[in-house]
């Protein structure tokens, strides 16, 4: 999303309806949401902001016949439990779950609310549904990525820095993360790119794999999804202080000053789990519905970074690209 649409958002929230022909009068219906994002950050902003706006369109009037208690997470990892459990002992319909480790604290505080998840690597091997198609228990929603896409960031860290041979790749230490690591090294393998994994447990971490990874010549870093959002702007800074070309899961990396991203669009999913939450409050169950994969990629290209870093970036790259930021 861009920013005017955000704005138009944010503008537009006093003409949505004012009355609700489709739901129960008198009756305020609860509904949790659990970010990974932090409550100051933009990309948190907007996806509540669609998430509401959605909502109203499909004939919820916020604040008035649904209310949404919100947790954001951002870097405070540690209380994602805590916040998980709260939201759990408030006991709502429907909790929405944004990122990974959130839907996984919310799976072990509960089996039997109903839980509509979005960026969620491999929802399937982190248990939590039984299969794409028949989810099976109280989570269902979005996942935001097959692995073979995770290879596509090596071609593009070799595409727009020719003599890369070595990557940093930050990831976290789940299944999700494992199979990613492994997607990017059998690409990276025939780029003949050697990779060295670098964990996004907490700052401090961050900061000594990049100094470290900075000290030998021909380097460049590729970000996963799965808990590295908290971390952007630190990483993006690094990896501009140490002249690394990056490669990002998501726009929003790019509008922070990131080099490159390619991913699936980070709004479409929020309305299509609101579309889901709306569903399981009128009465149908996450088992029965199906977990949806990603219907929209992009490509965006940061060349303000680029010229900082000293690169050209190839005129065919720059035809394919949904967007260049100049």
């Amino acid at each position: 999303m861009r920013r005017r649409e955000f704005l138009g958002i944010l503008s537009g929230a006093a003409a949505w309806p004012v009355a609700s022909k489709a739901q129960q009068a008198g009756r305020v219906r609860l509904v949790g949401m659990l970010s990974i994002l932090g409550p100051d950050d933009p990309e948190g902003q907007t996806r509540r902001a669609v998430f509401e706006q959605t909502l109203q369109q499909l004939g919820w009037m916020v604040g008035r016949d649904l209310k949404i208690e919100i947790r954001q997470i951002g870097r405070d990892v540690d209380s994602l439990r805590r916040y998980a459990a709260e939201l759990v002992a408030l006991a709502p319909e429907v909790i929405f779950s944004i990122g990974s480790l959130p839907a996984a604290s919310l799976q072990q505080a509960t089996r039997t609310i109903p839980i509509v998840f979005m960026n969620v690597t491999d929802p399937v091997g982190a248990g939590l549904v039984e299969s794409m198609a028949h989810p099976g228990g109280n989570l269902t929603g979005f996942s935001n990525f097959e692995y073979s896409i995770s290879g596509k960031w090596a071609e593009l860290l070799k595409q727009i820095a020719p003599k890369v041979t070595r990557a940093l790749v930050f990831r976290v230490t789940s299944a999700a993360g494992i199979g990613q690591f492994a997607a990017i090294r059998s690409v990276a393998q025939s780029l003949g790119v050697e990779l060295t994994p670098g964990n996004v447990a907490d700052t401090d971490e961050i900061e000594r794999a990049m100094a470290a990874f900075a000290r030998s010549a021909n380097g460049g870093v590729i970000v996963t999804t799965g808990g590295t959002a908290a971390h952007r702007k630190l990483i993006i800074s690094l990896a501009a202080r140490h002249k690394l070309p990056s490669v990002y899961p998501y726009r929003y990396y790019a509008v922070d000053g990131g080099l490159i991203s390619y991913g699936p669009n980070t709004h479409d999913p929020v309305r299509r789990a609101a579309g889901y939450v709306d569903r399981i409050l009128k009465g149908e169950k996450p088992a029965d519905m199906p977990v949806q994969a990603p219907t929209k990629y992009e490509l965006i290209v940061n060349l303000k970074t680029a010229k900082a870093l000293g690169l050209t970036i190839p005129q065919s790259l720059l035809a394919t690209a949904d967007e260049v930021i100049e």
